[in-house]
């Protein structure tokens, strides 16, 4: 996989260094590790935001975490991004990321939500514990400081729902959805604000291996495009 991270906060900003000295990208480099993946990273001021063709054709699932600098992300580079999930690579948006240009674009909305920066408390429920990117999960777990997000959020319906969060404030946030754009699958995770621990938590770390897994699973064959053969001709080669 490849970890992308804008790397800007963690640089300019005294409280987020002090959380994420590495960045929020080796962080979560550190945590995935364990779950022994093969993991690089790219951040966006490295020529071609990091995302070159050959890191993105090597790469099975890339994970997306920006927030302060949405619109520096090279259109081409989104273009390339989206190529590459339409052909069948996983793709992880993480928190802030809903408002990316390549989430926006995929999802085809505004993908704007109302937020609340606050020491909160959220409890993320399991709504599909039948789903693979819930396994290992208890019913809930709690994330003692985080910001609220809170409904409507602007997404398509999605096709799965995986994780529901209540916060103190009485707001619910539709925060573990997934969907299939082409051959590739995408998962949005809501948790991870910049100024707090979350991607140290060992269940927020598990929902995302889990998403990794279940978003570089094997497809079927990569469906033909184009000018089809009458089904006498294609019934007489297979009887071949």
């Amino acid at each position: 996989m490849t970890v992308w991270n804008e790397f800007r906060h963690e640089r300019n900003n005294p409280q987020v260094t002090s959380v994420y000295p590495e960045g929020i990208h080796e962080a979560l480099r550190s945590g995935l590790s364990a779950y022994g993946f093969t993991i690089g990273t790219a951040t966006l001021d490295e020529p071609q935001h990091g995302l070159t063709e050959e890191v993105l054709n090597s790469t099975d699932v890339l994970i997306w975490w920006g927030h302060q600098a949405h619109d520096e992300v090279d259109d081409a580079i989104v273009q390339r991004v989206q190529d590459r999930v339409l052909n069948g690579m996983g793709l992880i948006v993480l928190h802030s990321g809903h408002y990316s240009k390549i989430f926006k674009r995929l999802m085809g909305t505004s993908c704007a939500l109302k937020w609340r920066e606050a020491d909160e408390k959220e409890r993320l429920w399991v709504v599909k514990p039948t789903h693979p990117i819930a396994a290992g999960l208890p019913e809930y777990f709690e994330l003692e400081q985080e910001e609220m997000y809170g409904e409507f959020f602007d997404i398509p319906d999605p096709d799965e729902l995986v994780l529901v969060s209540w916060f103190e404030g009485g707001e619910v946030f539709r925060s573990g959805v997934t969907y299939s754009r082409g051959l590739g699958k995408i998962f949005y995770f809501r948790p991870g604000h910049e100024t707090y621990p979350t991607y140290y938590r060992e269940p927020v770390v598990r929902v995302i291996a889990n998403a990794v897994n279940w978003a570089a699973d094997e497809r079927g064959v990569a469906p033909f495009y184009g000018n089809a053969q009458p089904l006498e001709k294609i019934s007489r080669k297979v009887n071949e």
